[in-house]
């Protein structure tokens, strides 16, 4: 199985200033940022094989990571 990471600056390259100017300035931001992060390294790493999960675990993890990009994205827009 192909994989690839979602990283927010890749996955939103044209706001890449904005990013990190939020991530600086806006603690709030700067967390979910982080929690974004650390979902689609688990992401990844259950999808490479490194770790092992149910599926019905993945699928939850891949909603928290879209909830969190939906709000991140919302707040990059505000900004």
């Amino acid at each position: 199985m192909l994989t690839e990471k979602h990283d927010l600056v890749h996955e939103l390259p044209e706001h890449r200033d904005a990013i990190h100017n939020l991530k600086m300035s806006n603690q709030h931001f700067a967390r979910l940022f982080d929690e974004y992060h650390e979902i689609d390294h688990e992401i990844h790493r259950i999808e490479t094989g490194v770790e092992n999960t149910s599926d019905d675990y993945l699928e939850e993890r891949k909603k928290i990571r879209l909830h969190l990009k939906d709000e991140l994205y919302r707040m990059i827009k505000e900004a």
